[in-house]
Formats: C-alpha cells, sequence, structure tokens
C-alpha cells in the first residue's frame, strides 16, 4: 500500500509542498481576513440561546471527531443536560437543514452524520449552515439545553462558548497552511483544550489523551450480530478504511493481533461493491463509518469494528467545570 498524497507531501517537507508555499501564503491572507471580517462585524455571527461546544481540528482531515462527539454526548447525559449534535453532512447531498434518523440514507445525510444518528442517543441535524440547522433542532427539541457542533472550527458564523481541537500523532505535519501541508488555520490558533488521538498530549495547553477502545465486531448486513476478535483469528483477512488516517485503523487491527491485508481508500469514499471483491477473504474488516455506506450491498463475512473513546476523568471534569462556568456567568 502506496503512501497516501497528504503523508507524501503534507506530514514532511517535500518538493511539491515548498512549491506550493507561495499559495499556502495567499490561504493564509485569505484565512486573517476572514477572521478580521467576523471579528468586526462585517460578516455576522449568530448566537443560539444554549451553549455550543465546537469539536474540530485545525488540519484537513480525519482526526479522531466522530468518537470524541459520541463521548462529549455520552458524558453530558450522565450528567442530565439534553443535548443536540450539528454537522455539515460532509458529502451528503442535503443542502438544508435536516434531521437525520436512523434510518437516513447515507449519501442524503453524510457518513458521520448518520453514525452519530444510531449512536450518540440524542437529536442530529445537519445543514451547511449550522446556524440555522441549530435553530432547526433547538425548535423540534427545545428540550436540549447544549448543542455540539462537529467539524465546525471553522464555522465562524455560529458563535460558540467551548471550542476543542482534536489531532493525532501527525500533529500539524510539516506546518505549513493549505495547499502545501494539511493545515486549515495557522498552528498557533488558540482553542479552550486540545485532545490527543491515540497519542501523549502534545505541546498545546490544556491537552488531553484519547484511546480508542474495541475489541467486537458486528456484523454490517446484521448489525445487531457481533463476534469477538478472536472469532477472526487464523483467517484471511483484508481491511478496508476510507478514514482521513487509514493507517490508525489498520494499526489497531494489529494491536488486536489479527493479520490483514489492507485497503486505503479516500476519506469518506463511497464505496460499490465492486470495490470490496477481494477473491481470497475469509472475512472483510472496515470501520464503522464505511460500514453504514455499505449496507445496501453487505455481504455475510462483512465486519465493521465497533470502537468507543476513552479519556481520563480529569478532561470530564474540564469540561463540565467550563459548562457549569457559563451557566453561573
Amino acid at each position: 500500500m502506496g503512501a497516501s498524497f497528504p503523508d507524501r507531501h503534507w506530514y514532511r517537507l517535500s518538493v511539491l509542498s515548498l512549491a506550493l508555499w507561495p499559495a499556502s501564503l495567499l490561504f493564509r491572507l485569505l484565512y486573517a481576513l476572514r477572521r478580521l471580517a467576523y471579528r468586526c462585524g462585517v460578516l455576522p455571527t449568530v448566537r443560539l440561546p444554549v451553549a455550543v461546544i465546537v469539536v474540530g481540528n485545525l488540519v484537513a482531515g480525519g482526526t479522531g471527531k466522530t468518537p470524541l462527539v459520541l463521548w462529549l454526548a455520552a458524558l453530558l447525559q450522565q450528567h442530565g443536560r439534553k443535548p443536540g449534535i450539528l454537522s455539515r453532512g460532509y458529502r451528503g447531498s442535503a443542502a438544508g437543514p435536516m434531521a437525520v434518523a436512523v434510518d437516513s440514507p447515507a449519501e442524503l445525510a453524510g457518513d458521520e452524520p448518520l453514525l452519530l444518528a444510531r449512536a450518540a442517543g440524542c437529536p442530529v441535524w445537519i445543514g451547511r449552515d449550522r446556524a440555522a440547522a441549530g435553530r432547526g433542532l433547538l425548535a423540534a427539541h427545545p428540550e436540549c439545553d447544549v448543542l455540539i457542533l462537529d467539524d465546525g472550527l471553522q464555522h465562524y458564523r455560529l458563535a460558540r462558548d467551548i471550542e476543542i481541537a482534536v489531532e493525532d500523532e501527525r500533529g500539524a505535519g510539516n506546518g505549513l497552511l493549505l495547499p502545501a501541508g494539511p493545515l486549515r488555520e495557522p498552528a498557533s490558533r488558540r482553542v479552550d483544550a486540545w485532545v490527543v488521538n491515540s497519542a501523549p498530549p502534545g505541546i498545546h495547553s490544556p491537552s488531553f489523551r484519547m484511546d480508542l477502545r474495541g475489541e467486537r465486531f458486528r456484523r454490517v448486513a446484521a448489525p445487531r450480530d457481533s463476534v469477538p476478535v478472536a472469532a477472526l483469528a487464523h483467517k484471511k483477512l483484508h481491511a478496508v478504511a476510507g478514514i482521513g488516517n487509514p493507517k490508525r485503523f489498520f494499526d489497531h487491527l494489529s494491536r488486536l493481533g489479527l493479520t490483514t491485508v489492507n485497503h486505503a481508500f479516500p476519506d469518506h469514499y463511497a464505496y460499490s461493491a465492486g470495490d470490496l471483491d477481494f477473491g481470497d477473504c475469509d472475512a472483510l474488516l472496515m470501520t464503522e463509518k464505511d460500514a453504514v455506506k455499505c449496507e445496501a450491498f453487505a455481504r455475510g463475512h462483512w465486519y465493521a469494528l465497533q470502537v468507543e473513546a476513552e479519556l481520563a476523568p480529569a478532561f470530564s471534569d474540564f469540561i463540565l467545570a467550563k459548562l457549569n462556568g457559563l451557566k453561573t456567568a
């Protein structure tokens, strides 16, 4: 499996990334002007009547935001809160605000919102205008008292109370902005907290480690059926991942003691049955994000790894204290 474009050029200094450096300067200028326009009120900001927690990242691509959003929703519900989740619905065809149901088509809602709607136990709404989606969610669910905005760090139109940036072991890559590097915003961007996925806390403060745990696989064609990792041992296994960092998924399988033939696909890839037709295969393993797009044509030997985020109690205390501070401010 060859290195992807990001790995070849965004996470080290290459000839191409250096050649694109002037373009990244233009990107930085446009970013600065846009931020200034929101700060000065030239571009309006919408504040909703409930607290808003933003989960995002500075780099393009996935770093583990979805498991953290699910963890936050569970934490808030455990402490008597009524959260709702907002998402753009990236790669889904829906443009206007809409609720996501457990049976919404992935091609309409997007893979991540569908996964959130099935697992979060709270309302999920999507819309390119997250402020409009938030109004729609609150009108339909007036009991909600806090909103979690998935992948919204750069959506400045919606005012936020807590900002959380997620990064993984790759950090800021070569430190350059798009298109020369992976950064959507300068690495100096300030947020309330950093969460580092499957790696020690980095140079930012405050910084908290997140680990993804999972040792069971659900059958894609029959989601209520699941098997332990032991049931897959000594089989001919293929694995696919259409996520921002496929290597993390493949490494997880390796740590479970599974030997797999790995196939990396672009993030949010729209699979067809032909893409997954591997002849010498006793079982095909994939992420839950991939699985929601494959259910319609899934075969009986396809399985999705079930994972959940694990964070230290210190992060729970941090989030709850922040929210309580907002309530009494």
